[in-house]
């Protein structure tokens, strides 16, 4: 069986190649000139390069493909970015170059088995942070970030694809080995430094790397399509815990916790994006982290990916940091 992993140069899409040469598939990866591919280095690993910005061009390419190979019986389609230098860079790379991939496939008579879209919880916006009741599938998704914003429209598209066999997965925030967000967060902790966000109670869901990629395989080989589907640890954390656990791990019994108020918060985001804008960086600090870091309650209810995928996850967020912490020593990144 075929599959091909788009993005597959970034933390998951690596990690979603390692596991399909691992269970035997035949792996196509999905990359540009530029990715790094320290990361996918197995020989078996057929690089494929398409150019989902010129709808013409990928039709011309996926056409090449066919001939030559026939098509993949699975997609999994994790290109995306979180950070952009240009807001409208999001729904471009996020939307418009879905909705160009979802499109040239049908045109190429190429739709595979299944199309995994790996979208977010962050398409769902703010949840009842009064009495922190769990998000459900059902909820009208009222995103306030262009990355959810932008992912959401990728969804809303794929739905509008009459019998695309799509699965739209939702995970929470994830993390693990070579994963770059979290790992700032854990080198302040590692000089005896945790900063928290606002001073309400926050609720806050992970999933652990290991975890998302068993719930992408089970996806595939479920008899689900065109379902949506969260995929987060059952247990929700305060915002301390995170923290509480790399301290645990990096042997720091004394972190100071330093909790910044929202418009503090806001003041530091916008100046940083504004900055960004000027010097042409990119930061995981911007607009959209603000409203990230300001969401009280990011807990969600997986009933139904339990049910219909089978899918429980078997790491608790104690054992993922510790795995973590681990790597980025033996590392370096550390």
């Amino acid at each position: 069986m075929k599959i091909l992993i788009t993005g597959a140069g970034g933390f998951i899409g690596g990690h979603i190649v390692e596991e399909a040469l691992r269970l035997g598939y035949d792996t196509y990866a999905g990359v540009r000139s530029s990715t790094s591919r320290e990361y996918l280095s197995d020989p078996r690993i057929h690089f494929v390069e398409l150019d989902f910005a010129n709808s013409e061009r990928l039709c011309n390419q996926l056409n090449r493909l066919k001939k030559e190979i026939g098509g993949w019986d699975y997609i999994v389609h994790n290109l995306g970015v979180t950070k952009c230098k240009n807001q409208q860079d999001f729904y471009t790379i996020n939307y418009e170059y879905t909705r160009n991939f979802a499109n040239a496939l049908v045109a190429c008579d190429m739709v595979p088995l299944k199309f995994i879209y790996m979208s977010s919880l962050s398409v769902c916006g703010k949840g009842d942070e009064k009495n922190h009741t769990p998000i459900k599938l059902t909820d009208t998704p009222h995103p306030d970030t262009n990355y959810g914003k932008s992912k959401l429209k990728a969804e809303e598209y794929l739905h509008s694809l009459p019998d695309f066999p799509y699965i739209i997965l939702r995970p929470t925030g994830v993390y693990g080995p070579r994963e770059k967000d979290y790992l700032l967060m854990m080198k302040t902790i590692k000089w005896c430094v945790d900063f928290r966000s606002g001073w309400s109670k926050q609720l806050i869901t992970f999933i652990y790397i290991k975890d998302l990629i068993r719930a992408i395989f089970l996806a595939i080989e479920s008899t689900s399509v065109r379902k949506k589907y969260f995929l987060s640890e059952e247990r929700a954390y305060s915002s301390s815990g995170f923290g509480d656990y790399v301290a645990q791990e990096l042997g720091r019994k004394f972190v100071i916790p330093i909790v910044l108020p929202m418009w503090m918060l806001w003041i530091i985001t916008h100046t940083v994006e504004y900055f960004n804008k000027l010097t042409g960086c990119t930061s995981a600090i911007n607009r959209d982290k603000y409203h990230i870091m300001s969401q009280r309650n990011w807990v969600c209810d997986t009933t139904s990916t339990r049910e219909e995928l089978g899918f429980i996850p078997q790491y608790s967020l104690e054992e993922g940091v510790r795995e973590t912490v681990a790597w980025y020593r033996a590392n370096k990144w550390l």
